[in-house]
């Protein structure tokens, strides 16, 4: 007769003790988890925008699914209440979680926006990182450029997609100056003229700077830097009413007025 191995017999009785021991907590778990309700409800917002607060969340979801503080957690439709946040236009992102103590987190970014646009028929609208429209709102103004002027592209429906040339040129500069400290600071607004150039106004100076369009655009606030640098200092702040730099090699100056000293136009190379 052989001898009984102990060790073996003490280990098997251990792992069949502890997995009908965790299958008796996963068993209370769930019990749990099934007759847990929802005890509290926590709102997140992320992003540097404040179009929407904690409070029109909650009202929100109140008024889409209920006030969820009472109901059993396994009766609540996280999906739906992702999905509902998501469709606002200011919202980027939304995710909703829970925990075993009643907890209903849900998280929201928002949207950030980089462009006002008003339009030739003085519509309003702005443009997000992702080149998507957005409808103003009274509640929140952040604090970005402002394009106006012979603008054609229209605002229909929130989250459509920019088209025009014009208005991508426009995003793309503000996308460009942004991490600039000279000209993030120095570009107040943007004004596309009658000939759909775009002009900057600037903070300091009363010249309008022409810059046409985006391409070659750090070339263009090269050439910008050279007028302020090397021109502006010599004759002063009051000669000149426009500076073009839409032509390569050149910055093209118009005086303003009766301002005498110089000749109507002005061809400097940038090089100089």
């Amino acid at each position: 007769m052989r001898r009984l191995r102990w060790s073996l017999v003490f280990y098997s009785l251990l792992g069949t003790g502890s997995l009908v021991g965790l299958i008796l907590l996963m068993g209370l778990v769930s019990e749990k988890g099934d007759a847990q309700v929802c005890e509290s409800l926590q709102v997140i917002i992320q992003g540097k925008e404040t179009f929407i607060d904690q409070q029109d969340i909650v009202k929100l979801i109140s008024n889409n699914h209920g006030i969820v503080v009472g109901q059993k957690l396994n009766s609540i439709d996280i999906g739906k209440i992702e999905s509902t946040l998501k469709a606002l236009p200011y919202v980027a992102d939304a995710s909703v979680h829970t925990d075993m103590n009643g907890l209903l987190q849900v998280a929201v970014k928002q949207r950030e926006v980089l462009l006002r646009v008003i339009n030739k028929q003085g519509k309003e609208y702005y443009v997000d990182t992702q080149n998507k429209k957005i409808p103003t709102t009274l509640k929140y103004v952040p604090h970005v450029l402002v394009a106006n002027g012979n603008i054609s592209e229209f605002y229909n429906t929130p989250l459509e997609s920019v088209e025009s040339d014009i208005v991508l040129d426009l995003v793309d500069i503000v996308k460009h100056v942004r991490g600039n400290e000279l000209w993030a600071n120095q570009i107040v607004q943007m004004y596309v003229n009658e000939q759909r150039d775009i002009e900057l106004i600037p903070r300091v100076g009363r010249e309008i700077l022409i810059i046409g369009n985006a391409d070659s655009l750090q070339y263009k606030l090269d050439r910008l830097e050279v007028y302020y640098r090397n021109i502006l200092p010599k004759v002063g702040s009051e000669a000149y009413e426009k500076v073009n730099v839409k032509y390569g090699g050149q910055i093209i100056c118009e005086r303003r007025g009766d301002w005498f000293i110089d000749s109507l136009k002005m061809k400097i190379n940038a090089r100089n």
